[in-house]
């Protein structure tokens, strides 16, 4: 399956938080919505490339029969191209290769055909660019197009180019306004999306997409039987740090404890902010035991970390984890995670208590602060 595919991909990323500026990583948040594209784009493709198709036949006694060949070059490619991308460990990177591919198709088409103006059929491509891949891949996929277009316009019949500039003014105006439009709507839909599915305070997760990837991870689990664990955390005594200096000090604290924790987990464990001060934690393909050594971690590092403004402040956690060979059942292992929380919390506090399923043989319950 592909989504199984993404989650190997995403665990073999660097410790990376997040995308850059650049689109140097995908998040699993930009990761899914490329995939998420490139599903909804796949039937629509091969009808784009029919249409094309039909086009070069009405025009063939004008410009041949034979520039119909990189589009069913095209045609047949589709499928294998597909199967590439679902069975791929990057699939961001199969995906902008088969936008590539398909640009340099189109290309090759309109180079057969001898008439520089056909170099606007490269617009449709992009389209598609700025909805489907990072900025940085935008970059590269509009200098390919550039490129493309100049190669038409000069090796094709320059000759007509100089004595009729339009040929290729024309379409690459055309090309550089669905270039500009496109980008524009995708960053307004992009910034929507955004304000539904990220915390605005702390930039993590809030709880709409997390019962998205809970519906996911259940139906993978059923298929792959690898456990999946739930830390849940909650920051102590946060009442009193609000009381005592305010909410913009509370939420300075939130934006710093955030960081943190995002700084300490591996790319593939999905970190959401669903409360004021209580966070958590998906770990997919991760047992009781190593759930709680990932919270562990995790209040270590809270508690050696001394906070923007001076503050020093600890956190507790409660682990639950689904069994190796089991369905997971998101609200079971939520609630023992939550009883676990509020062991730890009845403990004394800075601390990480676990709750194991009844199958599980007993184990310690966690760790304590002496």
């Amino acid at each position: 399956m592909l989504e199984s595919q993404t989650l190997n991909y995403l665990g073999f990323l660097a410790d990376a938080t997040g995308v850059t500026e650049d689109g140097k990583f995908p998040t699993d948040i930009d990761l899914r919505r490329m995939i998420d594209m490139d599903r909804r784009l796949r039937p629509i493709r091969l009808k784009a490339l029919a249409i094309l198709g039909v086009a070069f036949v009405l025009s063939a006694p004008w410009i041949g029969l034979w520039t119909l060949g990189p589009l069913l070059l095209a045609v047949v490619s589709v499928p294998l191209a597909h199967r590439l991308i679902d069975r791929s460990t990057r699939p961001d990177r199969a995906l902008f290769v088969a936008w590539a591919a398909q640009q340099m198709i189109i290309a090759a088409s309109v180079a057969l055909s001898g008439r520089p103006v056909g170099t606007f059929l490269l617009a449709m491509p992009i389209v598609t660019l700025a909805a489907r891949f990072p900025p940085k891949q935008v970059r590269i996929g509009l200098g390919l197009t550039a490129g493309l277009f100049l190669g038409i316009a000069v090796g094709v019949d320059l000759e007509a180019v100089i004595n009729d500039p339009p040929l290729v003014i024309v379409p690459g105006a055309m090309i550089v306004a669905v270039a500009v439009l496109s980008t524009t709507f995708m960053h307004s839909d992009m910034e929507q999306r955004s304000a539904a599915i990220i915390d605005p305070l702390t930039g993590l997760l809030n709880r709409n997409p997390l019962l998205t990837r809970v519906r996911e991870l259940t139906e993978q689990s059923h298929v792959t039987k690898l456990p999946i664990g739930i830390v849940l955390g909650d920051l102590d005594h946060f009442k009193a740090i609000n009381d005592t200096y305010g909410h913009t000090r509370g939420d300075a604290v939130l934006k710093d404890v955030a960081y943190v924790l995002r700084k300490e987990l591996r790319t593939l464990d999905l970190l959401y902010r669903i409360g004021g001060e209580e966070f958590l934690v998906l770990l997919p393909g991760s047992t009781l035991d190593d759930a709680t050594d990932i919270a562990q971690r995790l209040r270590v590092a809270v508690e050696a970390t001394t906070l923007g403004d001076g503050d020093r402040v600890t956190m507790s956690f409660g682990v639950g984890a689904s069994v190796e060979g089991g369905a997971f059942d998101y609200e079971v292992v939520f609630r023992r995670a939550d009883e676990a929380l509020y062991a730890a919390k009845h403990s004394g506090r800075n601390a990480v208590r676990t709750v194991p399923a009844p199958e599980e043989p007993p184990r310690t319950m966690g760790f304590e602060v002496a």
